[in-house]
């Protein structure tokens, strides 16, 4: 395997990218999704596709297209007290079309703060449920004085359609051992880590594993709304995913420096799981494994009980358990790039550690090997790291017995699956292993 380090992106392209999609004011539907994705495609080239209004999908129905120019409540001066140009979070999200003067006290019902945290400006949609609004600061809303305002949203709902984007990534050996899904969304405005870091690792994810020489899975990268996108995706490919997809992971929350947490397949013992699990604790930082969650973000979509796809994921502060969950505090200043280049680094060692992941059985089996009359025995005086590959070619040798992979050896010899596919390749060259 190509070494990690070399497949990432610098942090200047994360940070460059970030740039560009930070402005967009991103929906489940609409332009902003689409130049989003015209972005995005840059690093990854994703292809399109198209759900049109009011079409069902499983117990959901693809709702009309939002679009939206310009929103602002302005007070009797003519100033723009709350304006959706200086952040596209003050709008909630699928509002309707209105222009109407209205009293403070008419206007408070359609106002939306958080008063435990008075600086923040929250995030709120209403896609199913026609109606409008606006978000501000408790501390900003607090400001307004009794008198008259006027309250404008030129959006548009109309028919239209929900975009869908994947990437197909083949395997670059003659037969596929099957395919991987990744996952993520791009829907949510003016969010960092809990919008912009799925999407961006998931690029750069892609790009990566081109680079790399030899792999043997088939590799899908897709993009979609959260929730409806997802199901509507199941809806068109989940036959073939229920077929095909031997481990997927939701790419979400995954910008920020803090430590990384697996959550489990909802089968909990799955490949990926005991893969993630192994890799992680080689990787040698604080970490954290938890059960599936039937809530959080697409990958419920995935496991659910008519697929039950064997989908995890790897996040750093995940939903709710920062300040920032949904509203304005996260911003650029929350998110680390360094953080968000290392994500990407854990991401490819959990998915080329699926990729080295096998089974075989030693030829050998009544006592060890004479390893030295094959080139293969280091003398007890060698250094430490030749020491090391000895002592891991021993656990290879002896628990190849067509029972255990390299998952399970590795996690009894406390290394990376990495460190032992390189002493397997030596081992099948010498004749004392073979593939299961």
């Amino acid at each position: 395997m190509a070494a990690i380090e070399s497949l990432l992106p610098t942090e200047a392209a994360l940070e460059t990218l970030f740039d560009r999609l930070w402005p967009i004011c991103r929906s489940i539907t609409g332009e902003g999704f689409r130049r989003s994705l015209a972005i995005l495609s840059e690093v990854a080239g994703y292809q399109k596709f198209e759900v049109p209004t009011g079409k069902k999908v499983f117990d959901w129905t693809i709702p009309s297209e939002w679009n939206i120019e310009d929103a602002y409540v302005a007070d009797e001066t003519g100033r723009r007290v709350i304006d959706f140009k200086a952040s596209n979070l003050h709008v909630v999200g699928y509002s309707v079309p209105v222009d109407r003067k209205l009293t403070l006290e008419e206007l408070q019902p359609h106002l939306h703060s958080l008063p435990e945290q008075p600086d923040a400006i929250p995030y709120l949609t209403s896609y199913y449920k026609e109606r409008w609004g606006f978000c501000l600061s408790e501390n900003e809303r607090r400001k307004l004085k009794p008198g008259s305002y006027r309250a404008v949203i030129r959006s548009r709902l109309e028919p239209g359609s929900l975009t869908l984007a994947h990437r197909l990534l083949p395997a670059t050996e003659k037969r596929s051992a099957g395919e991987v899904l990744i996952s993520t969304y791009l829907c949510h405005p003016s969010l960092a880590n809990n919008e912009l870091s799925g999407p961006i690792v998931g690029a750069y994810l892609y790009d990566a594993l081109r680079r790399v020489q030899r792999r043997r899975y088939d590799y899908r990268f897709v993009v979609v709304p959260e929730t409806i996108g997802a199901i509507a995706y199941l809806h068109r490919f989940g036959a073939q995913l229920k077929r095909r997809v031997k481990a997927g992971l939701v790419v979400t929350c995954v910008g920020d420096d803090q430590n990384i947490r697996y959550q489990k397949t909802r089968r909990g013992d799955a490949e990926l799981d005991r893969v993630a699990s192994v890799e992680l604790a080689a990787y040698g930082k604080p970490h954290e494994i938890t059960d599936f969650l039937p809530y959080g973000s697409d990958e419920r979509q995935y496991s659910s009980p008519g697929f039950d796809l064997p989908v995890g994921s790897l996040m750093r502060s995940a939903y709710d358990t920062y300040a920032g969950y949904h509203n304005s505090l996260d911003d650029k200043s929350f998110i680390s790039f360094s953080g968000m280049r290392e994500s990407v680094a854990l991401y490819l060692r959990v998915l080329l550690g699926l990729e080295a992941n096998r089974t075989y059985r030693a030829t050998v089996t009544k006592g060890e090997p004479f390893y030295g009359s094959r080139g293969l025995y280091l003398p007890m005086e060698s250094a430490a790291d030749a020491r090391a590959q000895t002592y891991r070619m021993m656990w290879i040798v002896n628990q190849s017995d067509g029972r255990h992979d390299l998952c399970e050896i590795a996690r009894k010899a406390k290394c990376s699956i990495l460190d032992l596919e390189p002493i397997a390749g030596r081992l099948l060259d010498a004749k004392l292993l073979k593939p299961v």
